[in-house]
């Protein structure tokens, strides 16, 4: 393969019709589902299919076809089928990405917008540009640049969905619908995650689960003047602060229940500290001046934020703003609880036992209510494969001009899950261009443009390893 010829490619599309054709993507609000329930009616998310599929129809890919499935009542799934170049392989890759998109999500900058695309200091500015507008351009140019340098690779399936904004709702029946049609998958790239900086590739190898429900604690059935009930009955919010106990340490936020944690795997330890040796730190936060984190040590952060379980209050209800509380005993309390799992736990068992502990023995048997109860299971990359590896280690030096980085996220992906469950012996390059500051799901979201032609020339070098792999 030529590598020149590779690059070449890479950032002529990048620098000509692929930016051209995804600034056009960000001018469509093309939002999710969870944020435009008229969806179907709108039809931006046609419109960013039709746009993207035009597009791909013009890449120069023998054999090459696209596709727009819709099952009923779905969101709509575009599909990139192109035929194996120099390799006879049965194995699929499968590239996944998506096309809906977040709101505008309060205001931009002057001069910029969500629907408003602008190429200023080497980045892409506007909604779905970096999250994940990108991903089928990537692809079908890495894939064009190994058809113009000479490189191979097996049947690649380009999956660009219209629903993660929303969980994926609709993937899993897609994925069950396409099982046949994609047959067995030995490598899964998906293009929608961040990295620590602009330098080097990174690589996600584990995302945390979720799970998260309303608790209501009732204790009266009125208000009731504070003179008069104090002291007789306990408040509402006392009794929610015990049971919150329960499940975790207010003083080391340490959360106490069995099921919610797990051991941190060696090999993800090891990723940590390897992290930390090069300089990975956490990513910078608003911090009020003068606020501490939980701890000194980079290596006990990294872990606290990939594989161990915390507790957010996301949310509240039956507190009424403080210019307008009176002197009266509130009857309930409601909170929205939002636990991140470590990315091997049962979430379903995780959530269950969080409901056990908010309703067994309740102090002074108050009224505990649980309501819209969600969990989500997270995940964790199987080991690596030699060739895969020593791609990696090619792709660092070559492309990058350092080494390759790996290290667990914080979030929750829903939909990798799913993809490990279908395709279980398979490979996963879990990678993206964004990074510190790149805003994804808050105003003045942007691509860094440099960083995504790198990605994608690190994309072809993979595709052209594995369809090169022995065995």
């Amino acid at each position: 393969m030529d590598q020149r010829a590779v690059r070449e490619t890479v950032r002529h599309l990048w620098a000509g019709d692929a930016l051209r054709s995804l600034s056009h993507f960000v001018a469509i609000p093309a939002l999710s589902p969870a944020f435009d329930v008229r969806w179907a009616t709108t039809r931006h998310l046609h419109d960013a299919v039709t746009h993207v599929r035009t597009w791909l129809d013009e890449r120069p890919l023998p054999g090459a076809t696209t596709e727009v499935v819709e099952l009923p009542g779905r969101t709509p799934l575009l599909l990139l089928d192109v035929p194996a170049a120099g390799t006879t392989g049965a194995e699929t890759v499968v590239v996944y990405g998506h096309l809906d998109k977040q709101p505008a999500a309060g205001e931009w900058s002057p001069g910029l917008g969500p629907w408003t695309p602008v190429v200023r200091d080497g980045r892409l500015y506007g909604r779905g540009a970096g999250d994940d507008g990108y991903a089928g351009y990537a692809a079908a140019t890495a894939l064009a640049a190994l058809h113009a340098a000479g490189g191979r690779h097996a049947r690649t399936v380009v999956l660009l969905e219209t629903g993660e904004e929303s969980g994926s709702p609709d993937l899993a029946a897609y994925l069950d619908h396409l099982a046949e049609r994609i047959g067995p998958v030995g490598l899964v790239v998906c293009l929608n995650t961040a990295g620590g900086d602009y330098d080097a590739l990174w690589l996600a190898t584990s995302l945390r689960g979720i799970a998260f429900l309303d608790v209501t604690v009732r204790v009266l059935e009125t208000g009731v003047h504070s003179g008069h009930a104090s002291g007789l009955v306990a408040s509402s919010f006392r009794v929610l602060r015990e049971l919150l106990d329960r499940i975790e340490d207010p003083r080391t936020g340490r959360i106490l229940l069995p099921e919610l944690a797990t051991e941190v795997p060696a090999e993800r330890l090891a990723e940590v500290r390897a992290a930390v040796a090069r300089g990975y730190r956490p990513a910078p936060l608003p911090l009020v001046d003068g606020v501490r984190l939980v701890d000194d040590d980079p290596v006990q952060l990294i872990l606290n934020n990939t594989w161990r379980p915390t507790l957010s209050v996301t949310g509240a209800d039956g507190l009424p703003p403080v210019a307008d509380a009176g002197n009266v005993l509130r009857p309930a309390t409601t909170l929205k609880l939002s636990f991140r799992l470590p990315p091997t736990v049962d979430a379903g068992a995780a959530l269950r036992a969080v409901e056990r502990a908010l309703t067994t023995d309740v102090p002074f048997d108050a009224d505990v209510r649980i309501a819209r109860p969600e969990a989500a299971d997270g995940w964790n990359a199987p080991p690596m494969a030699p060739w895969l590896r020593s791609a990696l280690d090619t792709v660092g030096a070559d492309v990058f001009g350092r080494p390759w980085q790996a290290i667990g996220l914080g979030g929750s992906i829903p939909f990798l899950g799913l993809f490990a469950r279908a395709y279980p012996d398979a490979q996963f390059v879990v990678t993206g261009p964004r990074g510190p500051g790149n805003n994804a799901h808050v105003p003045d979201e942007w691509l860094h443009l440099e960083q995504t032609a790198r990605v994608t020339e690190a994309v072809a070098h993979l595709l052209h390893a594995h369809a090169t792999a022995p065995g």
